[in-house]
């Protein structure tokens, strides 16, 4: 019997110095405490990158045990027990965990090894969270042994290495988006597999409960979960329940055509009795938002040779509509993307976001398709719209973004969808979705260089539903660090606060003086000490940069990966200037009372503007560029 790695008892051993006791000033770690909120902030971003290097080591020796243990034997271990059970088998009772996470941790030092190298290193370096690690090695399986496995190992890397922050739902677009461009065929087969294995299940809960569960596309979830969530929402604020109970009992009254209502029991509520067919037939309009390139729909096309490693993508396509197995429609990828980012894109497919809107019908899918014909050279770009109408209905949105020029790669590219909130669908999956009779596809623009108008004609506050559209486009999640919330189920917020008794001032409502903000983050930058800022990036004409300033000063760079990355067609919208004043000026009485100078809000928003304007002279005289790669705060 082997003796490898048995020692002696109460022998030395690695790790057997307790943490607590070993040198933490060596290990770079605060001696104290006792830190201002500054120094917390600060350690707290500093162990979050040491986590990362932690992380690395771990899956570094629990790889070299994989090298050790299995691959000597691996291609001829045919024992029920073979050499890599055994491996994770000492991984389990070392660490005292079960053998299948021992395994997951092995599966995923083994992926990060051989097929993710790269994405690996930005592990080790603390760019990357191990959280957003996972969702990679996870979302990435289905390029293992294929001819492009590096390439989207590479591109992955230069992404994650961009300044600016991530979330889990970026990073999981970020991987769907590159497996999806390059793998059509695939992606279709595997979608027509799930679609089959699509099934309805009950499973029996402790305490008498129970678990009701379906598979089906992700359009279809997404009306189901809207109108479950409408008729859940009548109640009053006095309801007892959790939202998650009220949804459960909304499920229940819709199947069983039974009525809603309200548990509060007083006899002024208006949401006693909710009739829950009648709720149904009448919720507003739900629309699943799906953004895509106009090319998507003639499906995958041949590669160009060249240019393998710029950050291009080709193609785009249309969106359809969407009855009960439809999916949303899918984008594809175009020429001249920020070389910084990644080459590839594609995201995942069965995911989708609803928003609600206007009239009468449950499984019509409406999509807005966005056309914008290139100019010299070459590549016609444009970008994705929404539908916009105020009935009630059961619909689906899309926005589609068209552009010409192939990205170079050795096989077929096609193009790739994002559904908001709920990632990336494949061309195949657009396709579907536009052979539909019911479709609305509605391009942003009108293919010409004319730009589109940026406000409401009789109100220079409020965003054209063009604006709107592109906005929700480009940022795809609110902007906020790390949020997840869809940019179509937020709002839209102005940067600089908008001064309706003097619009010239600032805060106009233009393309870089809007982003897109879930309701939280917009409540905490109006009335908390928080100050965001946007402006256009000078690299990148088109794009912009975000950044994020907590009250003790620390500032955070907002998304590195955007709308634009998904559908560099954007980068060709342009819209005209807003209107220079507001003509619905306040009147002014004749002997007003004693007031302050200013309202209090407007103060606090004068003061921001001031801190903007001096943060960016400071930069400016220093020659300050927004933080490189490796001096950005870990994403986070």
């Amino acid at each position: 019997m082997s003796d490898r790695g048995v020692g002696a008892v109460g022998a030395a051993q690695v790790g057997e110095v307790p943490w607590p006791s070993r040198d933490h000033t060596a290990m770079g770690l605060p001696a104290s405490f006792d830190l201002p909120v500054g120094g917390h902030l600060d350690a707290l971003a500093d162990l979050a990158s040491g986590a990362g290097y932690l992380e690395w080591r771990r899956y570094r020796h629990a790889a070299a045990l994989h090298t050790e243990l299995v691959v000597p034997e691996e291609d001829y271990d045919e024992r029920a027990v073979d050499a890599y059970a055994q491996c994770a088998a000492r991984i389990a009772t070392v660490l005292s965990v079960s053998q299948y996470v021992a395994e997951r941790l092995l599966d995923n030092a083994v992926a990060l090894r051989d097929r993710l190298p790269r994405v690996f290193e930005c592990l080790r370096d603390g760019v990357v969270s191990p959280t957003f690690i996972r969702t990679i090695v996870s979302r990435t399986e289905l390029i293992h042994g294929r001819p492009y496995q590096e390439q989207v190992d590479a591109d992955i890397a230069a992404a994650l290495r961009k300044p600016g922050s991530w979330s889990t739902a970026r990073v999981r677009d970020l991987c769907d988006q590159m497996v999806y461009r390059r793998d059509p065929d695939a992606v279709r087969e595997r979608r027509e597999d799930a679609l089959k294995g699509r099934c309805f299940f009950t499973e029996a809960g402790l305490d008498g409960m129970g678990t009701v569960g379906a598979t089906m596309s992700a359009e279809r979830a997404a009306i189901v979960a809207r109108v479950v969530e409408r008729l859940a929402a009548q109640v009053c604020k006095h309801d007892s329940r959790s939202k998650g109970a009220r949804a459960s009992d909304a499920l229940f009254a819709l199947v069983k055509h039974a009525p809603f209502g309200c548990d509060c029991a007083r006899a002024d509520c208006a949401f006693a009795v909710v009739d829950a067919d009648e709720v149904a037939a009448n919720a507003a309009r739900i629309v699943i938002h799906v953004v895509t390139d106009t090319t998507t729909l003639t499906g995958p096309v041949p590669a160009a040779a060249n240019d393998t490693t710029a950050g291009t993508n080709t193609a785009a396509a249309e969106d359809a509509t969407v009855d009960e197995d439809a999916a949303p429609a899918a984008h594809p990828q175009t020429r001249d993307v920020d070389t910084t980012a990644t080459a590839s894109e594609g995201f995942s497919a069965e995911e989708s976001v609803v928003e609600e809107t206007a009239t009468v019908d449950e499984d019509e899918v409406e999509e807005v398709a966005v056309d914008e014909a290139a100019t010299e050279e070459a590549t016609a770009d444009a970008v994705a719209a929404e539908a916009v109408s105020t009935d009630e209905i059961a619909a689906l949105e899309a926005v589609a973004v068209d552009e010409s020029a192939a990205h170079a790669e050795p096989e077929l590219v096609d193009g790739v969808g994002y559904i908001a909130g709920l990632g990336i669908v494949s061309g195949a999956h657009i396709r579907d979705l536009a052979a539909d009779p019911d479709a609305i596809i509605r391009p942003l623009g009108d293919g010409t260089d004319t730009p589109l108008p940026a406000t409401q004609p009789a109100d220079p506050y409020r965003p054209s539903a063009a604006l709107n559209t592109y906005i929700r486009a480009r940022d795809q999640y609110c902007t906020w660090p790390g949020c997840t919330k869809p940019a179509w189920d937020g709002d839209l917020d102005h940067i600089i606060e908008y001064d309706h008794r003097n619009p010239e001032r600032g805060g106009q409502t233009t393309a870089c003086g809007l982003g897109a903000k879930c309701r939280f983050h917009h409540l905490l930058k109006t009335f908390g000490d928080f100050v965001d800022d946007q402006y256009p990036d000078p690299d990148h004409p088109g794009r912009i940069i975000r950044t994020v300033t907590i009250p003790e000063g620390r500032t955070v760079l907002g998304p590195a990966y955007t709308g634009h990355d998904t559908h560099p067609g954007l980068d060709m919208i342009v819209f005209g200037d807003p209107p220079g004043a507001d003509k619905k000026k306040p009147s002014i009485p004749d002997e007003p009372e004693p007031t302050r100078p200013a309202p209090r809000t407007e103060q606090k928003h004068a003061r921001r503007r001031q801190e903007r304007h001096r943060n960016r002279l400071r930069n400016n005289l220093r020659g300050i560029r927004p933080p490189e790669p490796d001096d950005a705060p870990p994403p986070f």
